[in-house]
């Protein structure tokens, strides 16, 4: 009874924890609607309402022309044009989009009679990416118009606007666009886009490329039954319509149909400049490095298109337009070097050279690995400067751009270091990698202010033309004090661009818009609002007399970004947010990718929770304060820790009820509230700002339909990632590490690969979901035999250990026969491989669980407790075992003596199951003993009745099983204290005997590890999991098999899109017809390209 009141009041105290945070979600979503309100922001992305262009009396015209001047219809016409360029929209409906604003394409052409009959936009006409582009920036506009003395610029139409009457370029601010990039994919390549579709490719390749050989750990290149180029036209099928109709049209193809220019793609007849077109049309459509630098080259080209900027450079000729205002710097980390890849540096080559007439730069690290090629370019640069001696340096910044007349690099300066980019000895203890990249082109940026973008982003050229408005902000125009900025970093909105590529994208992209508006809006509000992530705007000066942009200590600055917001709050100043600019930005789209994002960003809240900036920042601020920046800084990652301790509790609280003859009515008699099922999760508190903003920005209609139509797939998804942050948390608690996850960013359709699933997961879900699983079963047949006092059924801890097993399966694409039977074939040697077994391939094994590149469950287990043993600290460690001691201690106290009768039964089965593993390690590792270390458990049974006579059956063997149960869960929790404990005292002799051979007894230790690892049952138990993973993977797939056969690839719909779901079972899109979005059009008779058409034009 004691227990069961401790347990039921550390339950209620868990809760309230929790609770304080709802009570800030709903505050967020009330407050921020009533802001977002008085921000204008009604109806910002609602696409049905009608844009009025006509001159001089269409509502957005004249907002149009207050806002940038008389010359607004060059804009507008810069504007179609891009959307066209990127195949967004077709010829056609570009030219009926200009013509509403009363003007031509080419700007010089006379409009005829016919063409003047402008009509009101409607949006709805139009694809759905280019609508919402167009939609939030006319809404937005109204920003500009009403700022007021007292918050910004006084803003004057003559002067301000960027084609005011007495507009002075010099008005804008200098802007340095920083991209920093390691390996991530700049173009996708021929061979990539092709691949995808053969069952091999939805198989773990080699590192090494060369199939067949090696270790077979990295991820799949495809989903095995359609290319990628598919996958990516079955997502933007408009598009690529668009873009077939545009090449034809250009004369860069003979054939206008968009299924003639997939297949010869893929056959390779296309011309190369027709497949680096295909190339460029992907990247734009994926997160690559080429669409953010085009993104970022927008807002050059915006200003390139401003007639005052145009005069000013004519007094220039040598100069790019507008390299004086704006430059983009992309700091390629291993551009040139072995570590880096040789499709990548071509790609490179490739945009520098295709926008050699922007402002673009490279900046790349110089050092030993780098090629010789380059090498030669920077001696030869600086041998021609004079007063270079050769070898002078071993490593140096370099600052190059592409040279037109010699056609390569051209080297612009150089930066020698004395220190490599990043520091630090070891992988785990080098300085944060992005971190020190963004330095590295900070050192030459010459703008007032900074743009750090990731590589993931973009922007359209709309955005381009109010980034002057915005960075006005800093200093507004009729500042008299100009000695400081009013603030030092500003953000804004992100778009989520991710959110069209499947379910997954959608579910994050749903909490990620979520939190980049309304809940911003509301930090804002309350003036604490930090720094998380790109693209914000930073003062420049500001960053580089403070080392940076953000901090890049190892270990503790996982978490980069919220640091900045640290260093700013610390010195009292400002980082506010505006809702009146939107860039773009990738989130990852496929299941495991997102689960590794989580758990980079979970882990990376416990070193902000250890930092010194932290402890400096709350000891200062005082109690109010500290709560508010609890909410801002770890809030959502603690809360989920402490409802993810909640649901053992609870199950366990329930078990501790029952042993004490308390069930539901006795409950109720008391007037506990524990009487009743918690049917309703607290967690759907957090849809509640969601839709608030949705309400706000699109209509109540569309805000209810999202938010129902998406909630049963998003309720698995954050069931599944809660449960991802509750174990990364605890990870980097235990470990003092958070480790970086490299996600990849790879397309929605990649395959998950059983074995990759189990790697991921076995230890933060499977593991878990056995316990709760093994828990819940004890309540269930202990209130079984109490049949009078019923039981709870506990519906969500069941949904929540049934999630954490089946979800990576309900998220992984294209459940076919073929790839169930091969991804059971790979898992099944996986279980059962040999790989890391013996004791030379120790050290291999501790590289290998670090990088998840294990090759065996062997390998997998003994990795984790290699790291587990041997990198936590000691004083950890011991707590850790003094707490479960402590609670074993209380769980045997606690039950009665009827279920530790059990206890010698299971001291036999280890003693035999010993000498078998004895066997095991004398016969050479011979698998053969571990699967009869495993049988000698579930002849316990049979056997019992000869070690504890007649009280096995006494009154009957069905009402002592669940004795039985129990108490062989209570013997593995003390078998792996036991281990602990013998693990603890090894590790002790390693640490505090300094007389030893460090080597020698690291070795030692390792060994003494190994030993335990199979002794204890840790690999037996592990092996058992592992095939109750299997069965349910094939029970689930084969379930979603059937759905995909029966019910018209219903699960394909749910998870990716319908133009996949419409391809019938057995074919690959596109192999045999043309995409279903352009046969539905001429269904419909639409003509969405021909310049002559007499058919509706949908611009009207």
């Amino acid at each position: 009874c004691l227990a069961s009141v401790t347990a039921g009041w550390l339950v209620v105290g868990l809760a309230s924890l929790v609770d304080v945070y709802f009570v800030f979600y709903l505050a967020a979503a009330v407050v921020g609607s009533v802001m977002g309100h008085r921000r204008d922001l009604n109806d910002l992305k609602n696409t049905s309402l009608p844009i009025d262009l006509r001159e001089h009396q269409g509502k957005e015209a004249l907002l149009f022309a207050r806002t940038f001047g008389p010359g607004w219809q060059n804009i507008w016409r810069v504007m179609v044009k891009s959307l066209m360029h990127e195949s967004l929209i077709s010829p056609k409906q570009a030219t009926g989009l200009v013509q509403a604003a009363g003007v031509s394409m080419d700007g010089e052409a006379p409009l005829t009679h016919r063409d003047r009959a402008a009509k009101p936009i409607h949006l709805t006409r139009f694809p759905g990416l280019a609508s919402e582009r167009l939609a939030f920036f006319f809404q937005s506009l109204t920003w500009i118009e009403k700022q007021k003395p007292g918050k910004g610029t006084v803003f004057d139409p003559n002067t301000d606007a960027l084609t005011g009457a007495y507009f002075d370029p010099g008005s804008v601010p200098s802007l340095s666009q920083i991209i920093p990039a390691y390996n991530e994919v700049v173009i996708p390549s021929a061979e990539f886009l092709k691949a995808g579709s053969d069952p091999e490719d939805a198989r773990n390749g080699s590192p090494d490329d060369q199939p067949g050989l090696g270790d077979l750990t990295v991820p799949p290149q495809g989903d095995g039954v359609n290319t990628n180029l598919a996958f990516m036209i079955s997502q933007f099928p408009d598009e690529w319509v668009f873009l077939a109709k545009r090449l034809n049209a250009e004369g860069w193809t003979e054939k206008a149909e968009s299924q003639d220019l997939y297949q010869d793609f893929i056959k390779g007849t296309l011309n190369p400049d027709c497949v680096m077109e295909v190339r460029l049309w992907a990247a734009l459509r994926m997160q690559s490095v080429a669409k953010t630098v085009v993104g970022a080259l927008h807002y050059g080209r915006a200003l390139a298109s401003v007639p005052k900027i145009r005069q000013h450079y004519a007094q220039f000729p040598e100069k790019r337009i507008p390299e004086d205002h704006v430059e983009v710097i992309l700091a390629h980390q291993t551009y040139g070097h072995t570590e880096g890849n040789e499709k990548n540096d071509e790609a490179v080559q490739v945009l520098l050279e295709k926008y050699a007439d922007d402002p673009l730069y490279l900046v790349f690290d110089l050092k030993k690995g780098t090629s010789a090629e380059i090498w030669r370019m920077v001696e030869n640069f600086l041998s021609s400067r004079g007063g270079y001696a050769p070898g002078s340096f071993e490593q140096a910044s370099v600052k190059a751009r592409w040279d037109k007349n010699r056609r390569g690099l051209s080297v612009l300066e150089v930066l020698p270091r004395k220190f490599p980019l990043r520091i630090g000895s070891h992988s785990d203890f080098k300085t944060q990698g992005k971190a020190c990249n963004q330095l590295n082109g900070l050192r030459f940026a010459s703008g007032h202010y900074v743009q750090a973008l990731d590589c993931n982003m973009g922007t359209f050229i709309g955005e381009g033309f109010k980034v002057p408005y915005v960075l006005r902000s800093f200093m507004p125009l009729d500042k008299e004090d100009r000695t400081a900025p009013k603030c030092r970093y500003l953000g804004f909105r992100e778009y989520i661009y991710t959110g069209r590529e499947g379910t997954v994208g959608k579910c994050h992209a749903a909490a990620e818009w979520t939190f980049g508006t309304i809940y911003q809006r509301f930090l804002t509000g309350l003036g604490i609002r930090m720094h998380y992530g790109h693209p914000d705007f930073l003062d420049a000066f500001w960053a580089r007399n403070r080392g940076g942009m953000s901090k890049s200590s190892p270990v503790v600055n996982l978490s980069e970004d919220i640091f900045a917001g640290f260093n700013v709050r610390m010195r009292e100043e400002k980082s506010p947010h505006i809702d009146a600019l939107e860039f773009e930005k990738g989130r990852e789209a496929t299941f495991n990718a997102a689960s590794n994002f989580f758990s980079k960003i979970s882990g990376g809240s416990i070193a902000v929770i250890r930092s010194r900036d932290n402890h400096l920042l709350c000891e200062r601020i005082g109690l109010l304060h500290s709560l508010s920046y609890y909410f801002t800084s770890v809030a959502f990652y603690a809360s989920n820790l402490m409802v993810d301790f909640s649901i053992y509790l609870y199950v366990i609280l329930f078990i501790l009820f029952t042993l004490a003859g308390l069930g539901p009515g006795e409950l109720a008699a008391l007037g506990s509230r524990f009487s009743t099922e918690w049917i309703i999760s607290m967690g759907l508190v957090t849809l509640v700002p969601q839709l608030c903003e949705m309400v706000l920005e699109h209509g109540a209609v569309h805000a209810v339909r999202e938010v129902l139509g998406g909630i049963g797939s998003a309720t698995f998804f954050f069931i599944f990632q809660n449960k991802n942050i509750a174990s990364a948390m605890k990870e980097g608690a235990m470990t003092g590490i958070a480790r970086y996850f490299f996600t990849g960013r790879p397309q929605a359709n990649q395959h998950q690969t059983w074995k990759d699933i189990y790697v991921t997961y076995w230890k933060s879900h499977y593991r878990p979901a056995w316990f709760l699983c093994m828990a819940y079963l004890i309540y269930t047949v202990l209130a079984l035999q109490s049949e009078n006092r019923g039981k709870l059924p506990m519906s969500l801890v069941v949904i929540s250990f049934v999630a954490w097993v089946i979800t990576p399966i309900l998220f992984s694409p294209f459940p076919r026969w073929n790839l169930i039977r091969q991804d059971l074939r790979e898992f099944s040697n996986f279980i059962t491989g040999g790989a890391g077994t013996g004791g030379d391939e120790i050290k291999e094994v501790v590289e290998r669980g670090k990088k998840g590149t294990v090759r065996s469950l062997f390998e997998c287990g003994l990795a984790d407790e290699m790291s587990t043993w041997t990198e936590a600290p000691l004083l950890t460690l011991l707590a850790s075992w003094a707490c479960r001691a402590i609670v074993t201690g209380l769980v045997i106290t606690t039950l009665p003596a009827e279920i530790l009768d059990f206890m010698p039964i299971f001291l036999l089965a280890l003693s035999f199951s010993w000498v078998v593993v004895l066997g095991y390690f004398l016969a050479g590792l011979n698998n053969v003993f571990l699967v009869l270390s495993f049988l000698v458990w579930p002849a316990t049974i049979p056997v019992a009745h000869l070690v504890i006579g007649v009280r096995w059956s006494s009154p009957h063997s069905w009402v002592r099983l669940p004795e039985y149960l129990i108490s062989l869960c209570l013997f593995l929790y003390m078998l792996g204290l036991a281990k602990g404990f013998v693990l603890l005292i090894c590790r002790g002799i390693h640490q505090l005997l300094p007389w030893m051979s460090r080597r020698g007894a690291t070795g030692r230790l390792h060994e003494c590890i190994r030993t335990c690892f199979v002794y204890f049952l840790v690999h037996q138990v592990q092996l058992v999991q592992a095939y109750v993973v299997l069965a349910t993977n094939c029970v689930v797939s084969s379930v979603l098999a059937i759905v995909d056969m029966v019910f018209c690839n219903a699960h394909t719909w749910f998870l990716l899109n319908s133009e996949m779901a419409r391809t019938k079972y057995g074919e690959r899109y596109m192999e045999q017809n043309s995409t279903f979005y352009e046969r539905d059009a001429l269904g419909y008779g639409l003509d969405l390209w021909d310049l002559d058409s007499e058919s509706e034009a949908p611009s009207a």
